[in-house]
Order: structure tokens, then sequence, then C-alpha cells
């Protein structure tokens, strides 16, 4: 944790014009604290690789600790929480993105050491196909605990967190403001039962104008924390794919839910997969499988047994067969499960939409 003056020059540091949070981080390594920053001679920081004149031209403190003294009368007012990028907390994610924030505030009960986080965003005008698969999608995970961030609005975002909090998982809203306010307005009931199950992020001031573009700046946060982001449902243009990008430029895996062709709010998610930009997800079973996630198996009996009861009898038998060998060529369950090729290969497909087994290359399947 920094000193509260420590905590006053880095307020201070993050209004400085043109400087961004990647030189402001650099700057901070390369002096040692936000204070020193202010004091030491532009002469000598303008020898540091990456910082020029434009970047300093505004560094005065004069201009901007009247500002951050009155920000941080307002942290100290609300008991907000705030994570520095050289705290041993700040996320992980966040720590691998050269253009995380400095400084980002917190509110709620937020816990995110060593936990599963991904983020799942969409369009703000979600279909009941999206919506139902979404909430599905979230009960099949639940087994494995993981971290739900999204931005907190309308549509596919709000879904995937009240579905998270009826299922007791944390889940992080990323705001586009300050905490002097909550957009959209109508998601103020949900705001308490939020910071019980996990809590608000955001690098935004009280004072900060409500701007577009704080929107945009916001996505890279959604997917700078998380190890995966799903995209369920979105138009040929939206913020939901530029989380997307900046997932992909930080090397983090992205997910998309397809759509029918002819549907305009699965555009967006289907020329992702089209240009290989994301990975098709049709069940719970496609993300764990790329992430590499083990199911827990003692929280996961109970859901296994529902799945178990789903299944036809057909399946059942192939389950149990797979269960037993772990993993078999198609011909191979053909014979031995006494199913029509022909027959066999939709049973498989059927199952794997359940979530129950996992095609491998070769014509191999495995059980989840």
């Amino acid at each position: 944790m920094l000193s509260k003056k420590e905590l006053l020059y880095t307020l201070a540091l993050q209004r400085v014009p043109n400087l961004g949070d990647t030189s402001a981080k650099k700057l901070v390594q390369a002096v040692g604290s936000a204070e020193g920053i202010f004091k030491e001679k532009k002469s000598r920081l303008l020898k540091i690789e990456g910082i020029g004149q434009i970047k300093l031209k505004e560094l005065s403190l004069d201009l901007h600790l009247p500002e951050a003294e009155a920000e941080l009368s307002f942290i100290e007012e609300h008991k907000i929480n705030y994570s520095y990028f050289l705290d041993k907390h700040y996320p992980e994610g966040l720590k691998h993105c050269l253009d995380g924030p400095i400084l980002f505030f917190m509110k709620g009960n937020i816990d995110i050491q060593n936990k599963k986080l991904i983020s799942i965003v969409g369009t703000r005008n979600a279909t009941t196909y999206g919506i139902t698969f979404c909430e599905k999608l979230l009960e099949d995970l639940a087994p494995l605990n993981p971290v739900i961030i999204s931005g907190f609005a309308y549509g596919i975002d709000i879904t995937a967190q009240k579905k998270a909090m009826d299922l007791r998982l944390q889940t992080i809203g990323c705001l586009a403001h300050g905490f002097n306010q909550i957009y959209p307005k109508t998601h103020k009931k949900y705001v308490a039962k939020m910071e019980e199950n996990g809590g608000f992020i955001t690098e935004f001031w009280s004072n900060d104008d409500f701007d577009r573009n704080n929107f945009l700046k916001r996505n890279r946060i959604i997917a700078g924390l998380s190890e995966a982001t799903i995209v369920i449902e979105s138009a040929e243009k939206g913020g939901s794919l530029v989380t997307a990008d900046i997932a992909n430029s930080y090397n983090r895996e992205v997910f998309a839910v397809p759509g029918r062709t002819t549907d305009s709010q699965s555009q967006g998610c289907n020329n992702l997969i089209k240009s290989q930009q994301a990975h098709l997800l049709t069940s719970a079973a496609d993300l764990v499988y790329h992430l590499g996630w083990e199911i827990d198996e003692q929280k996961s009996k109970p859901k296994q047994t529902q799945l178990f009861v789903e299944l036809t009898t057909d399946e059942k038998i192939i389950w149990n067969y797979l269960k037993e060998k772990d993993k078999e060529l198609l011909d191979v369950i053909a014979i031995e499960c006494n199913v029509p090729t022909f027959k066999l290969a939709s049973i498989l497909l059927n199952m794997e939409l359940k979530g129950v087994i996992r095609p491998l290359p070769g014509k191999m399947f495995q059980v989840i």
C-alpha cells in the first residue's frame, strides 16, 4: 500500500495530460516514486527512453495537486480501496499489460488472487438465445468457481453478472465512470448484491466527465484482468468486438458464440470465428478444454449427476464406456457400444453440446 503522500502524488501523476499509464509506470520505475518524478529535473527525465517533451509538457504539481487532493478526500470519505501497479496484490493479468492502469479503485469484496477469471461481454440488445446461452454457460461453469467480469451494462453484461450472483459466483463490474455515480441508473438495484459477491473496479475519478471514450478505455481492463474473453452476441460493430480485439493483442484466449447468419446480433461473433480471431464456443466444455481447466471432482459431483440424468439411453451407454476408457476412436466406440456409425456421430455431437464429452484430433472422443 502507498503512503497517503505517495498516493496523492500518484493521483497527480495520473492527471498529467498526454502522459498515459505506460509512460507513467516507466517514469515511476526509473525514478522510484511519483513524488520523485515531480521533484526531478525535466532534463533528466527526458533521458528516459520513450519520454519526450510532449509527455512532460504539463508535468506540474501546481496544475494537478489541488485536483488530486480533492480526489483523495473523496476516496477517504467513501472508504474506497485502490490497487497500485507495484503492489503485491495488483492483478496478475494486468501486470502483463503495458497499458494497464498505474492505479485503479475498488469497492466491494473483491478477491481475485489465484482465481479463474473470465470476462463475458456482448450486445446491449440481447436476444432470448443469447440470454439463455449465457445463463446455461454459467450454470455449467459454476463447479469451477470462476470470477465473472463484465461491464455492468444492459444486455449480456448484466445477464452474466445477475446469473453469477444467483449462483454465488464472484462477479466484478468494470465501470467507465467514477464511484460518484452508477450507469445505467436502472442497475442501481444490483449494486449492494454485487458488492457482496465481488464488486466494482474503475480507473476513473469522481469528477471525470461521462464520456463515450471512457467505455473504450474501460474495455482494456476487462480484457486485461481475464484469462479469456467470451463474446455472446454482437452486431457487426460494437464495444464487445473492441474488447475481443484488445484481448487478442494481450495474447489472451477469445471465444465467440455462433449464431444464424441471418441474425444481426450474431454477425460480430460469426465474423470473429470466421476470421479465426476467436474459438467457437458451443458449451462450457469448449472453454474448459481450451483453457486446460481441471474440474474439482468433489464440487462437480452434483452437476455430473444432473447431467447424467439428462442423458438418453444410448448416451448413457457411451458415457459409461468412455468414462472407463477415458478416450477412444469413433469407429471403436460404434463397435463396442453397438451403435451404427451414422447414428453415433449425431449422438456424440449432442453429448458434446451437453458438455459431457469433447472431441480430440483423429476422430477421438474423451469424457469430461
